[in-house]
Formats: C-alpha cells, structure tokens, sequence
C-alpha cells in the first residue's frame, strides 16, 4: 500500500469518525470499502473531487422514534424505533428490519451502507436503507409481538411506501412479524401495495423468498469454487447459525452433495458427524420455526450428535465455512483455525460476520472468501423479485424465481471477479464488490447532481 492510499485512507476515516463517534460497527464496515477503493478512486479524481464516497457514507435520512406497547401483564413497555435511509441513487430505500436486543444506531448504519452496495450488485433498481428496533421477539407470546410490531408500524408508515422506502425481514422479523406489520400498514393507508417484502405468499409474497438467501450464498460459494476447477460435492461444511438464512443454506448444500455438519445459535452449536440430513433438518426447521426452541435441543432428538456450550463451531475440521449467524462472530484466531484445518472455502451469509482481521487472514492466505454483500446478496435479490411481481399484480413459479436467483448470483460474481482480480490471477472477492457496488451508485449519484 503506497504512502498516498494509507494517507487517504486515514483521513478519510478520522473525518468519518469524528463525525460519527462511538459507532464501532459502521467505521468497521467503512473501513473495509475505503480501504478496497482507495486505489481506485485516486486514480479516478472524479470521484473525489464531487466526495462521491463522502456522501455515501452519510445517511440521506434517519429516523428515530419510541414504541410504547403493552405486555401480557398490563404493563407499558417502551423500545427505540429506528429506520436508516442511506441512499436512493438507483432505487427506493430498500433494506430489513431487526428486532434484536443488540439494535443500535451504530448497526444500523453499518448495515444500510452495506446494503446500498448489496442492492447495487444485484442489478435491479434498489437503493439501501436499513430498520429495526432493540425489543427482542425471544420469550415474547404472539399476542405481545403483535401488539409491538403495530405500534412499530403506527410510526414507520408515514416514512415507508413501494416507491420511497420498502423494508424486508432480517435477524428477529420474519414472517410472523412482516404479517403483523403489514396488517397494520394496510390497516392505517387503506391501501394494498408492496411496501414490505417477505409477505406471506397467499398476500403478494414471492415464492423462493425465504430460501432466496441461503441458497443465494451457496450458489455463490459454488461459483467460487468453479474457478478452482471444483464443486460442493463431497465437501464438509460448516455452517454457524440455525434461522432462515442457516436453514436453507444447509438445504441448498445437501442438495448439490455436500455434508453440513454444525449448526448453532447464540447459546452454543451442534456437532454431527453423520451430517445433518434432510430430515433432521427438517426437524431443526419445527423447532426454531414453530416451537421456538434453543439448538441444544437437537441433541436429545438426535443422540449421536455432540452440543458446545458458549462455543462457535468454527473449529471444526471442514472444507467450506458459511457464517451465516451474525456481525463479528468469526475473529482472527478463528480464520486461522479455519486455514490449518483445511478450509478452502469461506462464503458469508450474514452481515458482515468476518472480523477485519479474519479478512486479513483469509485474503493473505489467498483462499476463497466471498463477503456478505455479494455472497448474501439473494435474498435482498429475491426481495426485489417481490416488488416486480407487486407492481406487475402477477406471481412466478417456484422455478422461475429460482433460475432468476442464479442468474443474479452468477452475475454479482462475474462482476467481482472483474473488478477483483489481481495481477497474480488471485481473485480478491473483496475489492470486486466494493468497486462493482460503488460504480453504478456513484454514476448515478453524479447524473443527478449535488442532491
């Protein structure tokens, strides 16, 4: 790294963080992409001159409120409310909502800049944002998690609609609460739009949404491994987290022959040896679906599998890892276990779950690794997929949706490698999505002016 790039890099982000104090996630997310295009836009002044990167990194809007609503008991609860407009260069505010103990401004943020360049590499028109609140559906009865989402939405409709702001689910929201949601969006508009993605398919929802992000990331670490001459077939995976995206990811895997053998949540993770089959998980599907249960549960089902208390599974000897749990959830020290035990293969499909120096590890080391902004980019995709069918009052197959998925994860990783691949053949998977994702919303932001 030349003295010019480190300088530019440095002021760039001391400037970010004075303005931004306290706000560790969303400086560790910038970081990233500056560090990635700081070559690239020294030699293209343009983009500096008009502070093209500047004005991404500001949110265009953001939107903080209270939720008053009332437990089972009686009792008046009172959460934070949030909604991050970051950028609507090529599209309506497009990005999930979390509802999650640990929501902050400082993730919010980090979250809506990734998404604005998530949504830029899928190709479809759809600029980032990125919501949620700190209340926790865990422990909650429905009737408690209805009575909060619309109060949520009694607040969030006059910000959102299917041309400005369309949010989706994300950690904590996901069909229960969207339905909740949208009940109450359509209850206070008297309208029936697209304005939440991730709706039941009986109401607008798309089919293939809630496989869309799991799969996503599969199809993407398949196309990873293409490059190298190879495939999933036979490898053994591991895989972190036990919700949607976790799920479906393990599905996708079985599917094209590989052997997930983990699974966890935030308690602990689950070792089976023999791989977990379509029927056990469908089991773990019950369980975290409908009985809302903990991971270590699959260990009294399935006896033979082993359970790790407060532990991360990403010591276990493997080919191909796929965090698909949440932020910061692998670290160095775990990188380098990955690297000694073989793996040659890292897809994210959570947000930002590598730490910086995991990343380091990963690239120094010149393995596979797709970050979450094009590995986990399906999902948001297929979201996008919803809107298109909203608007066009139509719905597609299960098999169109899902061809249209691949070709979108073929495409983002065409793009990375393009703009990705370094002078030795290494493809650094990286730098590609931030210059590919930064391209299109910078050309768009410099044609419609200083807005």
């Amino acid at each position: 790294m030349s003295n010019e790039v480190e300088l530019y890099i440095e002021n760039f982000m001391a400037n970010l963080i004075a303005k931004n104090p306290h706000e560790k996630e969303f400086h560790q997310a910038v970081r990233e992409v500056v560090e990635s295009l700081a070559p690239f836009l020294l030699k293209n002044p343009v983009y500096t001159k008009l502070k093209i990167l500047e004005r991404m990194a500001e949110p265009e809007r953001v939107i903080l409120f209270r939720i008053p609503w009332l437990n089972d008991r009686g009792d008046v609860e009172i959460n934070k409310g949030y909604r991050v407009q970051m950028n609507s260069s090529i599209g309506p505010y497009k990005g999930g909502l979390r509802f999650h103990s640990s929501v902050n401004l400082s993730i919010l943020k980090f979250l809506a800049f990734e998404q604005v360049l998530k949504n830029s590499l899928t190709t479809l028109p759809m600029g980032g944002g990125k919501g949620g609140s700190d209340f926790s559906p865990k422990g909650k009865s429905d009737n408690e998690v209805m009575r909060f989402c619309q109060s949520f939405m009694t607040e969030l409709q006059r910000h959102i609609g299917p041309d400005t702001d369309v949010p989706a689910g994300d950690i904590g929201v996901g069909g229960r609460e969207i339905g909740y949601m949208y009940g109450q969006y359509k209850r206070l508009r008297n309208e029936f739009t697209g304005t939440l993605t991730g709706k039941g398919c009986n109401w607008g929802g798309s089919l293939m949404r809630p496989e869309a992000t799991g799969y996503g990331t599969t199809y993407f670490a398949q196309e990873m491994l293409k490059t190298k001459g190879d495939s999933i077939a036979g490898k053994t995976v591991v895989i972190s987290g036990s919700g949607n995206v976790a799920q479906y990811a393990v599905e996708k895997v079985t599917q094209l022959g590989g052997k997930v053998v983990t699974m966890s949540d935030s308690n602990g993770y689950i070792y089976d040896a023999d791989g977990i089959t379509t029927e056990k998980l469908a089991f773990v599907m019950e369980l975290k679906n409908v009985m809302r249960g903990r991971i270590k549960e699959y260990v009294d089902e399935y006896p033979g599998a082993k359970y790790f208390e407060n532990e991360r599974p990403w010591g276990v000897k493997c080919d191909i890892a796929l965090p698909c749990a949440t932020q910061n959830e692998l670290h160095g020290d775990d990188a380098n276990t990955l690297i000694a035990n073989g793996c040659i293969c890292v897809a994210e499909g959570a947000n930002m779950p590598s730490t910086a120096k995991a990343v380091d590890v990963f690239i120094q080391n010149k393995i596979l690794y797709g970050p979450g902004k094009a590995a986990n980019a399906g999902g948001v995709a297929t979201s996008g997929l919803e809107m298109s069918q909203n608007s066009m009052r139509t719905k597609w197959c299960s098999e169109e949706v899902d061809t249209k998925l691949q070709s979108i994860m073929v495409n983002i990783h065409e793009a990375c490698v393009e703009n990705g691949k370094e002078p030795d053949g290494y493809i650094n998977y990286v730098k590609g999505a931030n210059i590919s994702g930064f391209l299109k919303v910078a050309c768009a932001m410099r044609e419609q002016g200083l807005v």
